[in-house]
């Protein structure tokens, strides 16, 4: 990696310090087909839509946030919401009586007509089905269909299709972020740069890779998230905050303490001066759960507080950065205060809540 470095004061570039605290909607997938939305003061339920492409796997807020795209595996589908009048406006299903496509999440061009993803195809042939390669995708919004479609190369091609991806603010370059961070042209597909997070340029460590799901973009062409690093000697495992400029190509990492066997993302509040993660430790019996909170002025972990465990859960936060939640596999959302790290609420919903992860809109 490049410019490895302290750099609180780009990470609070990165989470724009100046964002409204006017209320707050909470976009949640429900099974079967569902998106909830959620008001984000009281948990109530404003309105349900139902996506007839079928359950929501991720939902992608477009950069001006007037547009909510919504992957299902259902029927391989795409679906886009207007978040203004929280109606869809655009929906189809990629699949075929003999093609079938597996992908999760993508990400949309800056000019709103083509949808980047990551993804198998799977072709049923006479006597055979034939499975392709990993392959770079892109979807024509009006076409409603796949209309370029390049094998990864094979140094890449063991990457899961569910990596996170992201576009530079021009489009004219793809970001792929697993154990490695690819640089792609979106011209031809053909990578111009590789990151090896196993070998960063950086004395006295290795081994860096994501601790948890990248943070939605809070200014265009900035990413952020928790990453882990180890030493080369003793391989003692640490955690730290990371940034990723999307038009720099710049990484910087912020060494903070010892890692812990899973993290969560990291939510930051809007000021940009405290953020939050979940630390998990141990399994089944031995379970422990955690909220971490930091302090992003001075750079360290100032509090935590155990709560209960799920076997399985996400972490998201409020708009105005007041309130933690902790949700999925089931009909709630736990809710925490972000200062005392205490439970608050328990917010029922009228759905079993899907894997799409959380969207909060103003």
């Amino acid at each position: 990696m490049k410019k490895l470095s302290l750099c609180v004061s780009a990470l609070l570039l990165a989470t724009g310090a100046a964002s409204s605290l006017a209320a707050s909607t909470i976009f949640l997938g429900g099974y079967p087909n569902q998106v909830m939305m959620i008001d984000d003061t009281n948990g109530a339920t404003l309105q349900k839509v139902t996506l007839d492409t079928g359950l929501p796997t991720s939902m992608r807020l477009s950069d001006d946030k007037k547009k909510l795209y919504v992957t299902t595996n259902t029927t391989s589908g795409i679906e886009v919401m207007d978040v203004a009048t929280r109606k869809i406006i655009n929906k189809f299903s990629l699949n075929t009586p003999t093609t079938r496509y597996r992908f999760d999440g993508g990400v949309v061009d800056p000019t709103g007509r083509y949808f980047y993803i990551l993804g198998t195809r799977i072709e049923k042939e006479i006597d055979r089905y034939f499975i392709s390669k990993l392959q770079y995708m892109v979807v024509d919004l009006q076409q409603k269909k796949v209309v370029r479609s390049v094998d990864l190369a094979p140094e890449d091609s063991t990457f899961s299709y569910r990596g996170n991806l992201a576009l530079s603010p021009d489009g004219k370059t793809l970001y792929v972020f697993r154990d490695k961070v690819l640089v792609v042209n979106t011209a031809d597909f053909k990578v111009v740069e590789r990151f090896d997070l196993a070998k960063p340029d950086s004395p006295g460590m290795e081994q860096v890779s994501f601790g948890g799901t990248l943070d939605r973009l809070r200014t265009p062409g900035q990413l952020i998230s928790l990453f882990n690093a180890q030493d080369p000697y003793v391989h003692n495992k640490i955690f730290g905050i990371a940034r990723f400029d999307l038009t720099s190509r710049q990484f910087n990492f912020t060494p903070v303490g010892p890692a812990p066997a899973r993290l969560a993302g990291l939510e930051v509040t809007p000021d940009g001066k405290d953020g939050y993660t979940v630390a998990v430790n141990g399994d089944i019996g031995s379970q422990r759960c955690e909220f971490w909170h930091f302090d992003l002025v001075k750079n360290i972990a100032v509090d935590k507080a155990e709560f209960p465990c799920r076997r399985r859960f996400y972490f998201g936060m409020s708009g105005d950065g007041a309130k933690l939640y902790v949700y999925g596999a089931g009909y709630d959302i736990a809710v925490y205060d972000s200062k005392t790290l205490k439970p608050v609420a328990d917010w029922e919903t009228q759905n079993d809540i899907t894997m799409a992860g959380m969207v909060i809109t103003q």
